[in-house]
């Protein structure tokens, strides 16, 4: 069976809004475990509340700069495996 190029896209961008999501949902998870709102953690990270909003429900195409700050402000370590 024959993948078209068309077909192997659609599979890498349905694994990216996998991972985007499960990122997402992680960050979720560590703020609230921490009792921060997103607001005050927006306040903390100099970032705005919408721009959390959209990492947490995997909208937004996050960079390793604003994982690292997460990483700080909610006391995580990355892990790449």
């Amino acid at each position: 069976m024959m993948i078209s190029r068309k077909d192997k896209n659609q599979t890498m961008d349905q694994q990216v809004l996998e991972i985007r999501s499960r990122i997402g949902n992680s960050i979720r998870e560590h703020r609230e475990r921490k009792g921060y709102s997103q607001e005050q953690l927006a306040i903390l990270m100099n970032i705005s509340r919408s721009t959390i909003s959209k990492i947490e429900n995997g909208n937004f195409n996050i960079s390793i700069d604003y994982i690292s700050k997460f990483s700080k402000h909610l006391g995580f370590k990355i892990k790449i495996e």
